[in-house]
C-alpha cells in the first residue's frame, strides 16, 4: 500500500462476518484510508440466529444475518462515510438496500476460484483461512473488474460498479483488498476471547 498524496485521506470500508462455532457471528467494521492507515474500526457481540429464524428464514437467514442485523449496525456506528465498502462475504451485500454507499464484494481470483470449485463451501470461520469461492446464498450478482481484482455488486445495484471502479482504479494497482479482512479477522478474534461465553 503506497498510496500518498491527497488521495491518501480518501476512506475505504472494509465489512466481514466471522463464525466461531461456539459463541456465534461476529461482524467488522474498518475503515482505511488509502495508505492503509485505521481510521475507525467497530465490531458486534456475538449473534446467534435462534432455531425459529433458522426455519423461517430458511435460505435467506445469512443474507439477513450478515447483511441486514450486523452489517446495518456496524455503518450506522461509523462516523467517516467511506467512498466505497468493500466486503469479502457475498451475504454482506444485501446491506446495501440500507445504505446508499456503494458496496462491492472481493471475489477470490479466477484460477483460485476454480481450484476451489469442487471443495465443499462453508461460513468463513475465524479460525480456519478461507478457501475456495463464497458459498451461493440466492443473491444475484453482477461481476466487474477493477485492475487484476473480481468484484461483485447485487443485480438492481449494478449502478454502483462504474462509481467503484472511478473511485477505486487509481489505487487498485497499489493496494491489496483481501488484506485488511485478515486484520479484522484478528481484531475479532481478540473481541472472541475476551466477550463472555454463552451457555
Amino acid at each position: 500500500m503506497t498510496s500518498s498524496g491527497p488521495r491518501a485521506s480518501q476512506p475505504v470500508g472494509f465489512l466481514t462476518v466471522c463464525e466461531h462455532e461456539a459463541q456465534g457471528l461476529f461482524g467488522g467494521y474498518l475503515i482505511l484510508n488509502t495508505a492503509g492507515r485505521p481510521l475507525e474500526f467497530h465490531c458486534t457481540a456475538p449473534v446467534r440466529p435462534s432455531r425459529a429464524q433458522e426455519i423461517l428464514y430458511g435460505a435467506t437467514l445469512r443474507a439477513y444475518l450478515y447483511g441486514e442485523q450486523i452489517g446495518q449496525a456496524l455503518l450506522e456506528k461509523a462516523k467517516t462515510t467511506p467512498l466505497v465498502i468493500f466486503t469479502d462475504a457475498e451475504p454482506i451485500l444485501a446491506v446495501r438496500d440500507f445504505t446508499s454507499l456503494p458496496v462491492a464484494c472481493v471475489l477470490p481470483p479466477a484460477d483460485r476460484a476454480d481450484a476451489g470449485a469442487n471443495e465443499p463451501a462453508g461460513p468463513l470461520r475465524l479460525d480456519e483461512g478461507r478457501s475456495g469461492p463464497p458459498s451461493p446464498f440466492g443473491l444475484r450478482l453482477h461481476t466487474f473488474q477493477v485492475g487484476s481484482q473480481r468484484l461483485a455488486v447485487l443485480q438492481g445495484h449494478e449502478q454502483d460498479a462504474p462509481i467503484i471502479v472511478k473511485h477505486w482504479e487509481p489505487s487498485a494497482a497499489d493496494f491489496d483488498l483481501l488484506e485488511p479482512f485478515g486484520r479484522i479477522r484478528e481484531a475479532l478474534d481478540e473481541a472472541r476471547r475476551s466477550a463472555p461465553r454463552q451457555a
